[in-house]
């Protein structure tokens, strides 16, 4: 039944949420503002990094903390975490950036848009690298399983690549004295460093 416990959802707390939201995308619209703020044809003060762009900020952070708190309170009031949180919160987030076109087809569009957008991202994983990995497998593990079904004979290699160059496999010497007394006619006769070699 201890299993039973850990299948329970557990309230977040979602105003917490929102405000690490909305610093984190202050944050970033802070950076995108300083940033077109230094790409301006004039020459502009760090002022107007707020003065001019502070718009871009307010939008940044808006969206950021709308996006957080949505996600979390609606998770909170459906005891889920799943897609339909992200639909939510993406569709409320993208409206809210929306509002500062005021355009109502526009907070529809881009409050669909995001909606879609981070529905899908969370449904397929929500990461960029690909499909679902199993949770059996750990990464060390995966990768030598990787490794050793795509490794190839070293004869297969050799025969693409060729000798020489540093890869010297088995009887390379041999094959290399041959080659160069046919080519030169010289006979070349390794020497050791060791004293016990014969």
């Amino acid at each position: 039944m201890a299993g039973s416990d850990d299948d329970h959802y557990h309230p977040k707390d979602a105003i917490h949420a929102g405000l690490y939201g909305t610093l984190v995308a202050g944050g970033t619209g802070l950076l995108f503002a300083a940033v077109r703020n230094s790409l301006a044809a004039k020459n502009v003060g760090p002022w107007t990094t707020f003065t001019k762009h502070g718009g871009l900020i307010a939008t940044f952070a808006t969206v950021g903390g709308v996006y957080e708190f949505t996600k979390t309170a609606s998770a909170n009031l459906r005891e889920k975490e799943d897609q339909y949180n992200e639909a939510i919160s993406g569709f409320l987030a993208g409206a809210t950036m929306g509002v500062t076109t005021r355009r109502l087809p526009r907070v529809f569009g881009y409050g669909a848009l995001f909606s879609v957008a981070l529905t899908a991202y969370y449904y397929t994983g929500g990461t960029l690298k690909g499909a679902f990995r199993s949770g059996e497998l750990d990464e060390y593990e995966r990768k030598e399983m990787m490794r050793k079904n795509r490794r190839r004979p070293i004869e297969e290699t050799l025969a693409e690549i060729g000798e020489g160059r540093g890869i010297r496999p088995p009887g390379y010497e041999e094959r290399r004295r041959e080659r160069l007394k046919e080519k030169y006619g010289i006979e070349i006769n390794t020497v050791s460093a060791d004293p016990d070699a014969a």
